[in-house]
């Protein structure tokens, strides 16, 4: 069980690593847009044409459109791997005060009863919405917007798959806990 926890940890941590990368696109978009903006009243001829070449290249919907997606991709890849690293928010004043083995069966409830179900849902109605979206071409209502709304929306069952393998990760790390079998793994030393 444990062996298996680790490969679904890894393999959420690794895209979760990856995702983060979203971040620092997204503020190179966000400070091209912003700027480029700006840029339009420039008393400097070199700035007034590299602004007038982006609006006219991108626009500031488009822009403003890859911004939101870049956040999703951010927000949406990157949950499974807080889940994982204990990142995620909890009501510690409540959960201090109860035993290991008692946590460990508080998570397990929660995973089995809570998290496992809304993610199989998510997923499986994510996937028709992603084909829907697909199937139709879907663009942007936007005139200037950003096209193939598909692969945005596909991000949505990504990443709550992503986020049911940290659950199953972490159930089956509780459930090791509880049989004595988790034999000091680094990543229950690192919580």
């Amino acid at each position: 069980m444990t062996r298996v926890a680790t490969v679904l940890e890894r393999i959420v941590c690794a895209c979760g690593r990856l995702a983060a990368w979203a971040g620092v696109a997204l503020v190179l978009v966000t400070m091209a847009d912003v700027v480029t903006r700006e840029f339009t009243q420039s008393s400097w001829g070199t700035l007034r044409s590299f602004s007038e070449w982006q609006q006219n290249a991108f626009g500031s919907t488009k822009l403003q459109e890859l911004e939101w997606h870049l956040h999703t991709i951010l927000f949406l890849l990157c949950l499974g791997w807080a889940y994982v690293k204990g990142a995620h928010v909890r009501i510690d004043v409540l959960r201090e005060q109860f035993s290991e083995r008692a946590r460990s069966w508080i998570e397990i409830s929660g995973i089995l009863l809570f998290l496992l179900p809304f993610t199989g849902l998510v997923v499986w109605f994510g996937l028709d919405f992603t084909a829907s979206s697909l199937a139709q071409h879907e663009s942007s209502a936007s005139a200037g917007g950003l096209g193939h709304r598909w692969i945005i929306k596909a991000i949505l069952p990504a990443g709550l798959f992503l986020l049911m393998l940290a659950g199953i990760a972490r159930l089956l790390s509780c459930i090791a806990q509880l049989t004595g079998s988790n034999m000091g793994r680094a990543a229950d030393r690192d919580r």
